[in-house]
């Protein structure tokens, strides 16, 4: 099949959906398709060397107009080419096939608004979301993909974000199929684990016999971190867990502006116990680095960084407001919290995994978890919708 992407820009080296993009596209190409990427901006070094490439104009004006823009110019883009299909990943119409790795704007910015544990800070977000142009800007993109304009095919990467499309639009899961997100496993090699353990740990000065949760996030409020903070400052002051080198670290990793949560960590007494790492340029290191995930989102359509964590033999740690915790059960691969900010029942899970019996039984059944969620499994199913659409296509 000859097949479009369109996004705004991928340069995978940032994860998330422009990871998946490098990892769909790869087995795509591998598979004898035409691959063909319209965007602004990629890194090519980083992706399939035979996938084609279009460079649109850069988007640029305010926030709120930029998807409508990058809309425009991937449909005048495509106007004159053959493509069996077109699959648009976020903010995009006029597409054969939507694909919303980040979910619904709408269930977005409701879930955002969990941030603020205090029932008047959210009142006032709520105010200022109602007066806010771009959240009427993207409510009204949303409209344009699925309600009003030319019908496409619809893919959703949990049962959360289906659920999510009848609360906000009242579209039915008939017109929705789920295809649970999934990740390359080639890109996480076992063979040089202990070693790359040990000189990660090494580097960020972690004892070798310490527990090690690692935070892997670029949007630290969004996912937990100042209640995950807290939680931890829980855990030491009521547990009895000792504030030792061997004991529990937090690595946190991802965005280098961490400095407000570095004094959090702190004014509660607990900074000797966090290393704020920032960017790592091979996050492998840092999940093979680490003994388990702690993941108390917000908001996750189907976290990556969860079914990477579950690749590396990870226990995980997240909560109901992530839709991959479809894809392991609660006490078993790890565990899942109701409200992120219940900081008694965070630090109970954090204790748990200081037990290393139940967390090495877990880290087993972590990696049987992963293998189950294969890529080749997603890939396949994804294949027959871009076919399905490619047959009624050429048949109008």
């Amino acid at each position: 099949m000859n097949i479009a992407f369109c996004y705004e820009s991928v340069l995978p080296a940032r994860g998330g959906c422009e990871t998946y993009i490098s990892d769909l596209g790869r087995r795509l190409v591998a598979d004898g398709h035409d691959v063909h990427l319209y965007a602004c901006r990629w890194n090519e070094s980083a992706l399939p060397a035979r996938m084609h490439f279009h460079l649109l104009p850069l988007v640029r004006g305010p926030r709120f107009l930029k998807p409508w823009r990058f809309s425009r110019l991937c449909r005048d883009a495509l106007a004159g080419a053959r493509h069996d299909v077109s699959i648009g990943f976020d903010k995009t119409f006029g597409l054969d096939v939507l694909y919303p790795q980040g979910g619904l704007h709408l269930a977005s910015a409701a879930h955002n608004l969990r941030k603020f544990p205090s029932p008047f800070a959210r009142g006032c977000v709520r105010l200022a979301k109602a007066l806010d142009i771009a959240h009427w800007s993207f409510r009204a993109i949303e409209r344009r993909q699925y309600v009003t304009g030319t019908p496409a095919a619809i893919i959703v990467n949990s049962r959360m974000v289906r659920d999510h499309f009848q609360q906000y639009w009242n579209i039915g899961p008939e017109r929705l199929q789920v295809v649970h997100s999934a990740i390359d496993p080639g890109r996480f090699p076992e063979h040089d684990r202990p070693s790359r353990r040990h000189a990660v740990r090494e580097q960020w000065g972690i004892n070798p016999l310490a527990c090690v949760g690692l935070l892997a996030a670029m949007n630290y409020r969004l996912k937990g971190l100042d209640p995950l903070l807290h939680a931890l400052a829980r855990l030491f002051t009521l547990s009895g867990v000792r504030k030792d080198s061997s004991s529990l670290r937090l690595v946190v990793a991802g965005n280098p502006k961490f400095h407000k949560y570095q004094r959090l960590a702190r004014r509660l007494g607990i900074d000797r116990q966090v290393s704020f790492v920032g960017h790592s340029a091979e996050m492998r290191n840092a999940y093979f680095a680490a003994d388990f995930l702690v993941h108390p989102t917000f908001y996750d359509p189907c976290s990556l960084v969860v079914l990477e964590a579950l690749a590396c033999g990870l226990p995980v740690i997240t909560t109901q407001y992530n839709g991959a915790r479809e894809l392991f059960t609660d006490g078993k691969e790890g565990f899942v919290i109701a409200d992120p900010h219940d900081h008694e029942r965070l630090a109970d899970c954090l204790g748990k995994m200081l037990d290393r019996e139940r967390r090495q039984a877990m880290a087993q059944a972590a990696r049987r978890a992963a293998e189950r969620w294969t890529f080749e499994d997603h890939y396949r199913k994804l294949l027959q919708v871009f076919q399905a659409v490619a047959a009624r296509k050429q048949a109008a």
